[in-house]
């Protein structure tokens, strides 16, 4: 694929890109000069940066963050592909880590009026999402818990070095292309035309989507989670789904903070999955009427929460080609999903 070079484009289209590029550093316009870019999901772009797609400010952002943050051993670090129950684990994560200070889920508990991507804030959105500084972290309250979305290959050298913990979770492709290609539509900005569904796929079977391709966002921490299990804790959704009980022990003892027997009798465990369930979240009033930044309100975070909704949208032609795309770039690994 050729690189393509920022243009005077006449369009609204162009236009938009173009403003884009003025509010970036020089190292930035210079760097994406070289990148290839094709047609986004939400943005009019998406570019291949350090093997993945990603918009225009992300890449400023994620320079940054590799450049600068400085990982502490006692760092966690929620994982995640795009769509797959990052709102949930970090939700999760933030309730595990600070039940001692957090004990009672009180109409005051964080979780309760603070929307989760907050609480566990992003990397390349939130941390590092400010072009005009660089953010001081030192006095964050330990442990630190911070959420993102880029492949590991590309995370920076400290965090891969440091004793800190990886919490990964990544979703049915099937279930993350629907929640996808809704959760785009409802948060795109006006001046750009609804993506089709079968455009949405098409893009989304080659790997152009956000940090995509997902195949490759989810060998990284595959294949780190059997190399390095005390570092990296690889979950699927589905899983989560099925039995939450076992798998928050799970990630508890994880982060060398395992729930005692006392813990478990006084239903602490169960009041975690109450207060982070769907249900209560999406009926917060933080949720119903808050926004993620200025990008879009926190109520579309929340649609079904579902497995297998994917059924009621794809035709047959697409569920074949999706499973092939799936054996071909996942056969072999041990990493799977069931269609079924």
């Amino acid at each position: 694929m050729a690189p393509t070079k920022f243009r005077k484009f006449q369009s609204s289209d162009g236009e938009k890109v173009i403003e884009e590029e003025e509010k970036l550093c020089q190292e930035t316009k210079e760097l994406i000069l070289s990148l290839p870019r094709e047609k986004g999901w939400r943005t009019s772009y998406l570019y291949l940066f350090q093997g993945f797609w990603c918009q225009l400010k992300e890449i400023e952002a994620i320079h940054s963050f590799q450049k600068h943050f400085q990982a502490k051993d006692s760092d966690v670090l929620v994982a995640t592909v795009p769509k797959s129950g990052t709102t949930w684990l970090k939700a999760l994560t933030f309730a595990i880590v600070n039940r001692q200070h957090c004990s009672s889920f009180n109409k005051n508990h964080p979780l309760l009026t603070s929307n989760p991507h907050d609480l566990v804030p992003f990397f390349e959105y939130t941390v590092y999402g400010r072009h005009d500084k660089v953010p001081n972290l030192s006095n964050m309250c330990e442990p630190r818990i911070f959420g993102t979305h880029i492949p590991f290959a590309s995370l920076p050298d400290s965090i891969k070095e440091s004793n800190c913990k990886i919490i990964y979770i990544c979703r049915n492709p099937f279930d993350t292309f629907v929640s996808s290609w809704f959760f785009v539509n409802k948060i795109k900005p006006k001046s750009l035309p609804t993506l089709a569904l079968e455009e949405a796929f098409e893009m989304y079977c080659k790997g152009i989507v956000g940090f995509g391709p997902f195949w490759t966002h989810m060998l990284g921490y595959w294949k780190e989670s059997i190399d390095r299990p005390n570092k990296v804790l690889f979950l699927k959704y589905e899983n989560l789904k099925e039995d939450l009980n076992s798998h928050l022990k799970r990630v508890a003892e994880f982060l060398n903070c395992p729930f005692t027997l006392k813990e478990e009798s006084d239903g602490v465990i169960e009041n975690i999955i109450k207060v982070c369930s769907f249900e209560t979240m999406k009926e917060l009033e933080i949720n119903k009427s808050g926004t993620f930044g200025r990008n879009f309100e926190n109520r579309f975070l929340f649609r079904k929460g579902e497995i297998g909704d994917w059924v009621n949208y794809l035709s047959p032609s697409m569920v074949e080609k999706l499973s092939k795309v799936i054996e071909e770039k996942l056969g072999g690994s041990g990493l799977s999903f069931r269609v079924n």
